[in-house]
């Protein structure tokens, strides 16, 4: 059974198809654009492209393909401009339509393609790992990283629509699937304490019956804030609660290298710390924190650093975040569990240095 659900962005919106086998639906739509005389051209990563190739073979026939390497460091300037150059040489024109078909780094770069290529084309976007189903593969934030930071170059682009296939998850690893299940931690902590209270009672697996509901729960609660807030500009709250653990996870990923932490296992460890920061600013109580710690735990993920970080590194690259607004870091706190706020007054450098050490940083290496 596939469900759909729709991201109500005006001129804009577009659908999220679930379900377990969608490549039917997305042979239709390519036929559809075929049809309409409008070239299609994909980008995978080369796990994808060894993996899945029967796959892509009956979605995609003869479609020109781009396979790049997989991992954080995909997301890169070479990287994109390989991509447009993909594009241009298989004559795509503003009518061309670009699918992504992987994970974050492949939504996120090709996103970014598309939205630069003759200043801008459709894309689709068919995530195939949990963090890219429940997370980046919606809202239209596309982008690749600087050598300063985490997503300091991209644009707000979003996609025709987004086909969820459920069925990818059966090759993804484990560790792949951990990573996503942070994501979902998030919103659980952000808006859903009934979901936070499903997720302890029983932590979520690649067998797990409601699986598919939680992803779709997942994704109703991003495009509902995306809706109220698109491009992230709401004085308080909006989209930027769902930086929750971000400002503490991109400065792990950054400092301790890509590749390093997957980005949800970052993510994992900052919303153990930004849970401690909420602990600090009164507003939740030790166990409410050691609750944050054991769901994280219970879904195979890290609630440490697994190796010391250099704190004053950690806090330097927390100073370039792209979240930053007139000098100061701006956080993603709890009220409450199932409730966050953003703050970016009081909270002192000494409060959030405390927040680091308690996960595992030191002062100096």
């Amino acid at each position: 059974m596939t469900e759909s659900l729709t991201v109500n962005l005006g001129e804009r919106s577009y659908s999220i198809s679930i379900g377990s086998d969608l490549r039917s639906a997305i042979q239709a739509q390519v036929a559809d654009l075929l049809k309409a005389g409008r070239k299609i051209a994909v980008l995978t990563d080369r796990t994808i492209a060894a993996r899945q190739a029967e796959a892509l073979q009956a979605m995609f026939g003869a479609a020109p393909m781009l396979a790049v390497a997989a991992g954080e460091e995909t997301k890169s300037v070479a990287e994109l401009g390989r991509v447009l150059e993909f594009l241009a040489a298989q004559g795509l024109d503003r009518t061309g339509v670009l699918v992504t078909v992987g994970g974050g780094v492949i939504g996120d770069l090709g996103g970014f393609a598309a939205a630069s290529y003759l200043r801008g084309i459709e894309f689709i976007q068919v995530p195939t790992t949990l963090l890219a189903m429940v997370d980046s593969s919606i809202g239209g934030k596309t982008g690749i990283n600087l050598t300063a930071g985490k997503n300091l170059a991209g644009a707000f682009h979003q996609p025709r629509g987004v086909f969820i296939d459920t069925q990818f998850l059966a090759t993804l690893a484990p560790r792949e699937f951990a990573a996503g299940a942070a994501e979902i931690i998030k919103y659980g902590l952000l808006g859903d304490a009934a979901l936070l209270a499903q997720l302890e009672r029983a932590p979520l697996t690649m067998t797990s019956d409601n699986l598919a509901a939680v992803i779709r729960r997942s994704c109703e609660l991003k495009a509902r804030i995306v809706e109220a807030d698109e491009r992230e500009l709401a004085a308080d709250g909006g989209r930027a609660l769902l930086n929750l653990g971000h400002t503490f996870g991109h400065a792990i990923e950054q400092v301790a290298g890509y590749g390093t932490y997957l980005h949800g296992e970052a993510v994992a460890i900052g919303l153990c710390a930004a849970a401690r920061l909420s602990a600090k600013l009164g507003s939740l109580s030790a166990a409410d924190v050691a609750r944050v710690d054991a769901v994280v735990a219970a879904h195979a993920l890290p609630i440490r650093l697994r190796a010391p970080l250099a704190l004053p590194a950690l806090l330097a690259v927390m100073a370039r975040d792209k979240k930053v607004r007139a000098g100061l870091p701006r956080f993603v706190v709890l009220q409450t569990l199932g409730v966050a706020v953003t703050r970016s007054d009081g909270i002192t450098p000494i409060q959030v240095e405390a927040c680091f050490r308690a996960v595992g940083a030191v002062d100096s290496l």
